[in-house]
């Protein structure tokens, strides 16, 4: 997969500096997917028409798909996240299963998962306030006024634990693939790929894009 356990253990190597700037390899892994992922929605988009082809049909099948789960979770009137929504799903996914090309998947990484999550953590209050202003703010001292800290500590959890979610388990299944390359014959860790970086890969990416809508309706429409 990504080399031996204590290699997936002492993190990202350092791959280059920029202005004595690391550039580790969860960064440059990272740009490999936005790459790959810009060049699919080039080739997908080019030449649409009336009647699909093969091609076309592959994209919009994705992107019905991923309608229907945002309309489906945050309600039709919030359907307009769905682009982002998608965005965060694919990059998240293409990130976690780049075990199977053998590099690092970014996401084994607490930084990148952390910036994941911080952005949620924006998006939830930004559209918040939007949709409610100065209520919103005021919802923080709700029942009671002294519950303010209790509130404001779950607010900023909620990045930490979105991030922490999505490393431990990205990390956990390249530890464990690491230990099955380095005991048993090569045929089974390919196997055992299937689920730890395919299956797994695709399953937390579709858990933090849900927590993400959750928590988006949530802060947005609770009230309504």
């Amino acid at each position: 997969m990504i080399g031996s356990l204590e290699q997936v253990l002492e993190g990202p190597k350092t791959v280059f500096t920029v202005f004595g700037l690391p550039i580790t390899e969860s960064v440059v892994n990272t740009w490999i997917v936005m790459a790959v992922l810009v060049v699919l929605a080039l080739i997908f988009r080019r030449n649409l028409k009336l009647y699909p082809d093969k091609k076309q049909n592959i994209a919009e099948i994705i992107v019905e798909a991923l309608d229907g789960l945002v309309t489906s979770t945050m309600g039709a009137r919030n359907k307009n996240f769905m682009p982002f929504i998608g965005t965060v799903f694919l990059l998240i996914a293409f990130s976690n299963i780049l075990g199977i090309f053998g590099l690092r998947p970014p996401t084994a990484d607490f930084s990148v998962t952390f910036a994941y999550g911080v952005v949620t953590f924006c998006c939830i209050h930004f559209f918040a306030l939007k949709a409610k202003g100065w209520s919103y703010i005021k919802g923080f001292g709700q029942p009671f006024i002294f519950l303010l800290p209790i509130n404001i500590i779950g607010e900023v959890a909620k990045p930490f634990s979105l991030g922490m979610r999505l490393f431990g388990n990205l990390l956990g299944g390249s530890v464990i693939m690491a230990m099955i390359s380095g005991a048993i014959a090569l045929f089974v860790p390919a196997v055992a790929s299937i689920y730890f970086d395919l299956f797994s890969g695709f399953l937390q990416s579709f858990i933090f894009i849900m927590l993400t809508m959750v928590f988006i309706k949530i802060a947005k429409d609770d009230d309504d």
